[in-house]
């Protein structure tokens, strides 16, 4: 997902509900979705309910999982590209509502409320609205007014050989190589990958790989799977050995989070 070579696309949002709300629109993907570097006129906030997700925004580079959203000014050139299934939804605002939000793209956690208000709302046919759908309409941005910055998404290397390995692992993060062993398969040195992982991310290549795995662990938590299954998802041999990197990352054990 390199952008600099790319001639990026301008795509225009019509209106379709009313202002400031211009449009909601829903993915359900099975296959891994790929978007190519465009921007909008308008703001967009896209939030994901289910998959694991890389996204660009200018020189911003983050994995997010599910349940958090990424906020994308108006004019910012921004690309996707899935790990898998994604179910998600992307809103889009005018400028009277990107005046209240922030001016910087970023991360956020979406709210249930939220979620299922923008999947109501683009089950919507297009044309006037009515006061209930108005209602609704209204919701969804009271609960945008709400959400603040966190920095839950994962930044990405931009070395392209790091940035190969980083997606490699996120398409299969029960991949155990080894630092050495992901150098030989890109052509580079242990060495340089490390200082590109450090330099890039402000993680060892550990770091970031336990991080990728307990993004994508907070996900199958909330799917129900038992912990026993997630761990050996995630390419750990024990269920104990996984608990305690979970514990490390989070500050509480994956079951007792999934009891909060």
């Amino acid at each position: 997902m390199v952008m600099s070579s790319v001639k990026t696309a301008t795509i225009d949002i019509p209106p379709s509900i009313f202002s400031p709300v211009l449009a909601v629109r829903a993915i359900d993907e099975q296959v891994i979705k790929n978007t190519q570097p465009h921007q909008h006129h308008c703001g967009q906030l896209f939030g994901t309910m289910r998959g694991l997700v890389a996204v660009v925004v200018g020189e911003h580079h983050w994995i997010v999982p599910a349940g958090r959203l990424v906020w994308i000014p108006a004019n910012c050139t921004h690309s996707l590209q899935s790990y898998g299934p994604l179910q998600s939804w992307s809103i889009y605002l005018d400028e009277e509502a990107c005046q209240r939000l922030p001016a910087d793209p970023g991360t956020m956690q979406t709210t249930s409320l939220l979620n299922e208000a923008a999947c109501r709302a683009a089950r919507w046919e297009a044309g006037d609205i009515t006061e209930a759908q108005k209602r609704i309409a209204l919701v969804i941005l009271d609960e945008i007014y709400s959400l603040r910055h966190d920095a839950i998404g994962l930044p990405m290397p931009k070395d392209s050989r790091a940035l190969r390995v980083a997606n490699a692992l996120a398409f299969n993060l029960s991949d155990n190589r080894s630092i050495a062993e992901w150098a030989r398969w890109t052509g580079s040195s242990s060495k340089t990958l490390s200082r590109h992982f450090i330099d890039e991310t402000g993680m060892t290549f550990g770091q970031w790989r336990q991080q990728a795995r307990v993004l994508r662990a907070l996900e199958l938590l909330a799917s129900e799977l038992p912990v026993t299954t997630i761990a050996l998802e995630l390419g750990y041999e024990t269920t104990s050995a996984f608990v305690a990197m979970f514990k490390r990352w989070r500050g509480v054990a994956p079951g007792r989070l999934r009891k909060t």
